[in-house]
């Protein structure tokens, strides 16, 4: 029998988060492609027939599990850097994409050589930046989902059904009705960001980070499952140059399958000047010379979900780990009104539930894990 949650998840990503109305071109991409992805996949379709949308499947040769690792190693700089000529319209075209997470290998490129990652990356900024932007603009609504496999619940710690079961938890897909649930959060979470509307200075301390920033000017943004899924988080950009100390990261560090460990960064006037991983030095000092705007500031978020409290080794879930707060080196979001560019967005996490405090404008705002305001 098929596990009904699935259904109710398909549910929540069509109806909810990408609100996929008749004649819409929608994408359904399996990260990557396997036969893990289909169940959800197929039970997105049928909801986006069902909703008058037009599904379409998509294939993308990165997302082809072990296709990126011979591509990395045998293809030369212009076979890494070559774009489809198909790949700008795909975006210029769809008006909805759903993302489906469903590795069966999470550290297939832990042994490639990292600047031919970066390379590749950065031949498709321009693309990412485009997509981002149409969905700042609100012409693209997008969702990133997962699909319980085992390799995620090996990484977890955890048999494949209790990762099931926290997928579906951390989702609300185990609840009769999981898109009232969504609002109810989004209510929640709008009355934070409305009290955090118009601050100015921020102050981040714990025992693992000593940071201070400026938000003039910037905007907070609901994340209420409306893209991710789960979701449950609050986030803004700094002001691009106004950052300034240190964190050290309290779970490891994943990036594209290569865990670097607990990672210490230390910022002058918003740029990383010094960076050290327990492990894969080399790729985090190859990810943050990718380009000009990979050793900025992208993001600061603050974990909101109550349903996730476990660190699982997939940033989808741990950002949103009520209690934590996380940096993104790379790539703003512009509805926050940041302009940094790359190629990376590459979050880091921070552990508040231990005396952690942020401080804006002077006045505290939130102190071991939850917000005081």
């Amino acid at each position: 029998m098929s596990d009904p949650r699935i259904d109710r998840l398909a549910e929540i990503l069509v109806r909810y988060s990408t609100g996929v109305r008749p004649g819409d071109l929608v994408g359904i991409t399996g990260i990557p492609f396997s036969p893990e992805a289909l169940p959800l996949m197929e039970a997105v379709a049928r909801e986006i027939l069902r909703a008058g949308g037009h599904p379409l499947p998509r294939l993308e040769n990165r997302y082809t599990e072990g296709f990126d690792t011979i591509l990395y190693g045998e293809g030369s700089d212009d076979q890494l850097t070559f774009l489809e000529p198909w790949a700008e319209q795909t975006v210029r075209s769809l008006d909805c994409d759903i993302k489906i997470k469903a590795a069966t290998n999470t550290r297939g490129l832990s042994t490639v050589d990292s600047s031919r990652i970066a390379l590749h990356r950065r031949s498709r900024a321009e693309l990412f930046n485009l997509y981002l932007r149409r969905a700042a603009e609100g012409s693209l609504r997008w969702a990133l989902c997962l699909t319980p496999t085992a390799a995620y619940a090996q990484d977890a710690e955890m048999s494949l059904s209790e990762f099931a079961d926290l997928v579906y938890s951390g989702t609300y897909a185990d609840q009769d009705d999981p898109i009232a649930a969504w609002k109810h959060m989004s209510e929640t979470q709008a009355v934070i960001v409305e009290k955090l509307g118009g601050k100015s200075t921020v102050a981040v301390q714990s025992p693992n980070v000593d940071l201070t920033f400026s938000i003039e000017g910037r905007t907070f943004v609901n994340c209420d499952g409306k893209r991710n899924m789960p979701d449950g988080e609050i986030f803004t950009t700094p002001v691009e140059e106004s950052i300034n100390g240190w964190m050290e990261s309290s779970f490891p560090a994943i990036h594209l399958g290569v865990d670097v460990g607990r990672v210490r960064l230390r910022f002058e006037n918003g740029r990383v000047v010094e960076a050290e991983a327990e492990k894969h030095q080399e790729y985090l000092s190859a990810m943050l010379d990718s380009d000009e705007g990979a050793r900025h500031v992208g993001e600061f978020g603050i974990g909101m979900n109550d349903r996730i409290r476990i660190f699982t080794k997939n940033m989808l879930f741990d950002e949103k780990i009520a209690g934590t707060v996380h940096l993104a080196l790379g790539a703003s979001y512009p509805e926050t009104g940041g302009v940094n560019r790359s190629a990376i967005h590459w979050d880091f996490l921070c552990d508040m539930r231990e005396g952690g405090t942020i401080t804006m404008d002077g006045i505290r705002v939130y102190e071991s894990g939850k917000f005081t305001v």
